[in-house]
């Protein structure tokens, strides 16, 4: 046996044959890449892509952003952002970590001045790692609170205050003194003393909801404001550390098992939406509802308005999940000839019809809900935290077995949120395994599960009784702007500086070569349409920022100084990995700075067998180098 040479997925030792697996489970002896390994079927990929790309934006954002920029009208500029901004960023990503099968730090070996870039998306997606669990906490609460014979929610209980009521409520009233004069007084007043208010004197509110009362006393157990830490809402913290321990069971051989999880949870929601949309479709009220989302109400003037397409393209941005290193880390798994081009337009457009598809099933239970309570459906249609935990639990409290669709609806906010969670966990942990390759083949399981712990402690102020304002700082500071500046980055760094032509040639390397034409419409986005889009929309955020408040309660100033030091830190690293760099260089000032805008001579696909006659030449992609070795140009030859 040691005289005959081993086949690639055997590693030699005299006469002994071990398989690559038996020591790194996480690569299969079918992988084409041994050191990393690949995902073992196509459909793992897709799957995972869908479920990162399609998250709780697209039940609780995108239906209300519809509805709010003119209904139908509003997919016009949807599906053209969707072609200027989105699939661009998309297929650059998913092709740039297939092609040289690195994560979303390594990865800028491309062009090692923008490597801060790669930092900054990892760390915003730590950050934003931290509070998306706590969402999947808020979920499982609230589906394990449904097991209930009633909702918990469908009624004022003890829990709810004077103010509890599904019907206005007399807030004011005049009263008749004993001189006979008539005053106006608090109605709690003339309980308190007995007395009776003048007919037709009374001043109504709107009362708050059971489910609103509930999601503020009962849920969160929410305190005054930030100032107010209060204490950990134990039941909480129970549904966090149990969140936190299934996205580490999922991701404990990595892309292997995580890549098996996601045929539930990828699929899942897409039957409980058509489960829910069947069962609103057979409600009263449901035609108006869907009406007010996409049909008869749409209105076709609002497309006049900057606010809609910034609005489509900021959904776009966001849903797609670009600029956060996911999809450069999982598409770093795939194999070298994977048809890289095909998967984004798949996903992409899944994404964006699964968006339209959760709508008619949020709209017709919406409209259900204003049907019976005699309301406008724009009195009922909610966003973000509060379409989710509180107006559609009221709808579905009102529903005949109302507990059995609430379970249904947060076991799919639950599914949602964990596939979303699995890739950006992975980006962790496929950042490590390129920085550490040698300890993550042999500790793979301790550095996810120390990763999950660390995140679940950091994540424990999120269940504090003010939790609910720093889940919404952190998603106001970390989750906006600072993903746009990585996006405008990436796509001058790569397309601007690396060479737009010659990022071409490389994808050419993975997908066959294909005809000019082809390449005439991602020639015009990445080279101008994009790049200008996104710093459009970045202006337009920075000139727009307002100081975060939840539930009309203001931040205090420390909380707000908080939020920019978050936001700071992660895209502090961006100047400060380019001086490094320039520091590491040779030459004067002008020549480090052109070193460091050249590809490192480990740059280009990661197997050899790849490589070709374009970068024939360069440095096993294991080794880290520096510029003092010659840089591998486009040809493949060292510079």
């Amino acid at each position: 046996m040691d005289k005959l040479k081993c086949p690639s997925f055997f590693k030699c030792r005299g006469k002994e044959k071990v398989t690559a697996s038996s020591e790194n489970f996480h690569v299969g002896e079918n992988d084409e890449n041994q050191d990393r390994g690949n995902w073992s079927k196509k459909s793992d990929y897709l799957l995972s892509m869908v479920g990162y790309a399609v998250g709780l934006g697209n039940v609780w954002r995108f239906p209300y952003l519809t509805y709010n920029n003119g209904g139908g009208a509003f997919l016009i500029p949807y599906a053209i952002m969707l072609a200027l901004a989105g699939l661009p960023l998309f297929f650059l990503e998913c092709s740039l970590g297939q092609f040289a099968s690195l994560g979303p730090v390594s990865v800028w070996r491309i062009l090692p001045l923008f490597q801060g870039v790669g930092i900054t998306m990892v760390l915003i997606s730590i950050f934003v790692t931290i509070y998306y669990n706590v969402i999947i906490a808020y979920s499982l609460y609230y589906m394990f609170a449904s097991f209930q014979s009633e909702l918990p929610w469908k009624n004022c209980s003890y829990w709810a205050d004077e103010n509890c009521s599904r019907s206005p409520i007399v807030t004011y009233c005049n009263v008749t003194t004993n001189t006979g004069e008539s005053i106006r007084v608090n109605k709690s007043w003339v309980d308190v003393n007995s007395l009776n208010c003048i007919n037709g004197s009374e001043i109504y509110q709107p009362g708050q909801l059971p489910s609103e009362q509930y999601w503020n006393k009962v849920a969160l157990q929410r305190s005054s404001g930030m100032d107010e830490t209060g204490v950990i809402v134990w039941y909480l913290a129970l549904c966090l550390l149990l969140a936190w321990l299934i996205v580490g069971a999922a991701l404990f051989k990595g892309i292997k098992s995580s890549g098996k999880v996601v045929y539930f949870t990828a699929i899942f929601p897409y039957v409980v939406l058509l489960i829910l949309l069947i069962r609103g479709a057979t409600l009263e009220g449901a035609s108006k509802g869907i009406s007010y989302y996409i049909g008869a109400q749409s209105n076709f003037t609002k497309l006049r308005e900057a606010e809609v397409w910034k609005d489509a393209a900021t959904q776009i941005f966001y849903s797609l999940s670009v600029a956060w290193g996911g999809l450069v880390a999982l598409s770093s798994y795939n194999k070298f000839n994977n048809n890289c081009f095909s998967d984004a337009i798949v996903v992409c457009l899944t994404n964006c019809l699964t968006s339209v598809f959760a709508g008619f099933a949020i709209f017709s239970i919406l409209g259900h809900m204003a049907h019976i309570s005699g309301k406008e459906v724009s009195q009922v249609v909610k966003s973000g935290f509060d379409l989710a935990f509180i107006a559609y639990p009221e709808a579905l409290a009102q529903l005949p077995g109302g507990p059995f669709w609430s379970i249904l609806f947060f076991f799919m906010l639950l599914t949602l949120g964990l596939d979303s969670q699995f890739a950006s966990i992975e980006t962790i942990t496929t950042t490590i395994q390129d920085l550490f390759p040698k300890v993550m083949k042999k500790m793979r399981v301790p550095v996810t599960l120390g990763c999950c712990l660390v995140l679940f402690l950091l994540g424990l102020v999120c269940v504090t009784q003010a939790g609910i304002y720093w889940v919404h700082l952190i998603d106001h500071f970390c989750a906006g702007w600072g993903i746009l500046i990585a996006a405008i980055l990436e796509i001058i760094g790569i397309i601007w500086i690396y060479g737009g032509n010659r990022f071409i040639e490389d994808i050419e390397m993975m997908i066959g070569a294909k005809r000019w034409i082809f390449w005439l419409w991602w020639r015009a986005c990445w080279f101008v349409i994009t790049p200008f889009l996104l710093i459009a929309i970045l202006i337009w955020s920075l000139v727009k920022f307002h100081r975060p408040n939840y539930a009309k309660i203001p931040y205090p100033d420390w909380g707000v100084a908080l939020g920019w030091c978050m936001i700071i830190f992660c895209i502090i690293w961006i100047p400060i990995m380019a001086i490094v760099k320039i520091i590491q260089a040779e030459g004067n000032i002008f020549q480090r700075i052109v070193s460091c805008c050249r590809p490192a001579s480990n740059w280009g696909p990661y197997l050899e067998r790849h490589r070709g006659e374009r970068y024939k030449d360069m440095v096993d992609p294991k080794k880290e180098t520096d510029h003092e070795i010659p840089t591998v140009s486009g040809s493949g030859k060292p510079e």
